[in-house]
């Protein structure tokens, strides 16, 4: 055993002991991310490295204090990427802080989320022991998917240590198209295209001084993608332009994004089909209607809330300057805080682990 992976178990065991919170960090980059940070720094950077990558295979092995730039410049040398561009939001994200936040970007919705590329992993619980779920292949059925249970879960089940990802070629095809439309006709054209076969990959909605703009971005054969330029119409963008902008909504720093002025950035989560909802201020739609963002004052956080949840979906407070925000994750329902609550038990016992930082009780 490496170094530095066992004196990282050596600490989890010691702070179980004098159940100590640690709080699991890897470049730091999403502590805006959840609900509260607490307890003793535990640095994951030293783990560092591609373990194992074999093109042919698609499955890449890296330890999860990996800077996720280095694991996607490692990616592209081979012409491949992982397909749910996963946002950075600062240069030190790590591969763990990835699965971790189970966050994913504009391709989301064409492409799956983190979890759906999670073949395995290892991890520390909250007894200290390293523990191995899933494997190195794609067609792994044994047991629980106890892998994909981890992304998303904020680091309050254990602490990453190596990951196992499958990834994908990088299409040869791509094209970017614009259309002036309203928001109500931005969602209906997109609901349509999503029946239709068609390289759909990512879009993007949003109003400027009045005027609504959809982006659609497509990815395939090229074939294919010419021929859905041709059949979708709208304007053409230079690629020169399209990349940059679909980098910068991955990072949140599109001119939209940076202009919060003292107000809360909330994300819905909604149904595809969901219609134009009732918010303070036109959204921008990304994931083809299926995620929208809102910048609102913290008297308006409710009607936000309640807009979500009315039309099936939740919402999330998901920056804010207020140091005193609370419940920024829509509660869980009775039975599924019950169902979390055994799970962070049987993984950490003590509750040392990230206490807070997804829900309160966790």
């Amino acid at each position: 055993m490496e170094p530095a992976l066992a004196n990282l178990i050596a600490r989890v065991r010691t702070a179980a002991q004098e159940r100590r919170p640690l709080r699991i960090r890897g470049g730091g980059s999403k502590d805006f991310y959840g609900e509260r940070l607490e307890g003793e720094l535990l640095d994951t950077r030293e783990l560092r490295g591609v373990v194992n990558y074999e093109p042919s295979e698609l499955v890449v092995t890296v330890r999860a204090g990996t800077p996720l730039a280095e694991l996607e410049q490692v990616l592209a040398g081979a012409g491949q990427s992982l397909p749910f561009e996963p946002p950075h939001f600062g240069p030190g994200a790590t591969v763990g802080g990835m699965v971790a936040a189970g966050l994913s970007g504009p391709a989301r919705a064409s492409v799956g989320a983190v979890r759906d590329y999670v073949l395995g992993l290892n991890l520390v619980n909250g007894r200290g022991e390293h523990l191995v779920f899933g494997g190195q292949v794609m067609k792994n059925v044994a047991g629980y998917d106890v892998s994909r249970l981890m992304a998303g879960a904020m680091g309050t089940l254990g602490l990453l240590t190596e990951l196992s990802l499958k990834v994908l070629p990088v299409p040869p095809g791509e094209a970017t198209l614009r259309f002036e439309l309203s928001q109500a006709q931005a969602l209906e054209r997109l609901n349509a295209w999503g029946g239709q076969p068609l390289p759909l990959n990512a879009s993007r909605w949003s109003a400027e001084g009045g005027a609504g703009t959809l982006f659609l971005r497509l990815r395939g054969a090229v074939a294919a993608v010419d021929a859905a330029c041709r059949t979708l119409g709208g304007e053409r963008v230079d690629a020169a332009q399209a990349t940059p902008d679909w980098l910068a909504c991955r990072e949140q720093r599109l001119p939209w994004f940076t202009t919060l002025e003292g107000r809360d950035l909330w994300r819905l989560s909604v149904p595809q089909t969901a219609p134009v909802l009732d918010l303070p201020e036109a959204p921008c739609v990304e994931w083809h209607g299926a995620q929208r963002w809102v910048r609102v004052t913290p008297e308006q956080g409710a009607q936000v809330r309640e807009a979500a949840l009315a039309v099936g979906g939740h919402a999330t407070l998901f920056r804010t300057s207020r140091a005193d925000a609370t419940h920024r994750l829509t509660p869980l329902a009775p039975a599924l805080a019950t169902l979390h609550e055994r799970l962070k038990r049987q993984f950490d016992p003590a509750g040392i682990f990230n206490r807070g930082r997804l829900y309160a009780q966790l």
